[in-house]
């Protein structure tokens, strides 16, 4: 038997055992490609020579499928690759500093999601010498529960998990309200006044909100009347 027919039975064999004794033609010739790329030019007469060994695999029990590909030498399995420690940042030669940040939000204690964006966040700074943010997202008053921010601080702690920085994000409302009227100078933000239905139609329709359209002269002045409550 030619070297390349007794491969393709392998293949085919290996593929019928894989998938409870039927093997598919199309997935052995792509093992096949991937292994010798160089029978890519030569696909046409690939795909018949497969396709016939392919039936006279299929006539087979799966017994018997398994002592023949056992007779051939079987297929090795693919060896794992054990991987320890984070996999690299893309592109992180681009930057001069790792900044990452983890920003609960201190309306109740953390789970096992947040514990994993800690980790993940606090690792990567330490992997590269940079910084970690903790910053509590606490602009919306109603849900934010002042027991919280120490308890998170704890358990942050407790997990080994330390921040060079903290930032509460209610302690900093006049930096973000400067850089909202800037926006709003701009002419790159705008205040919104419609009713909520007649803006989720417009949206719905992919139509401008009218409020967009207005100077900034008159967005500055919805968005300090706004403040004035």
């Amino acid at each position: 038997m030619k070297e390349f027919d007794k491969e393709a039975l392998r293949r085919a064999l290996a593929n019928a055992v894989e998938h409870e004794g039927h093997a598919d033609a199309k997935s052995v010739v792509g093992k096949l490609i991937a292994t010798q790329p160089e029978l890519k030019s030569k696909a046409k007469r690939l795909v018949q020579i497969v396709e016939k060994v392919v039936r006279e695999v299929n006539k087979l029990s799966l017994g018997e499928q398994q002592a023949k590909l056992h007779e051939l030498g079987g297929m090795e399995s693919p060896k794992r690759v054990e991987r320890r420690g984070l996999p690299e940042l893309p592109d992180i030669d681009k930057y001069s500093r790792v900044v990452t940040r983890f920003a609960p939000n201190p309306n109740g204690p953390l789970h096992i999601g947040h514990v994993r964006a800690a980790f993940l966040s606090y690792e990567y700074a330490h992997k590269y010498g940079g910084k970690f943010i903790l910053r509590f997202e606490d602009t919306n008053p109603a849900n934010a529960m002042l027991e919280m921010y120490d308890k998170i601080r704890g358990d942050l702690r407790w997990l080994g998990i330390d921040w060079d920085e903290e930032y509460v994000q209610s302690d900093r409302l006049e930096i973000y309200y400067k850089y909202v009227e800037d926006l709003l100078k701009a002419g790159s933000a705008y205040v919104c006044t419609c009713d909520v239905m007649k803006f989720r139609r417009l949206r719905d329709r992919s139509k401008p909100c009218p409020c967009r359209g207005l100077s900034a002269n008159e967005q500055l002045k919805r968005w300090r009347a706004m403040l004035e409550g």
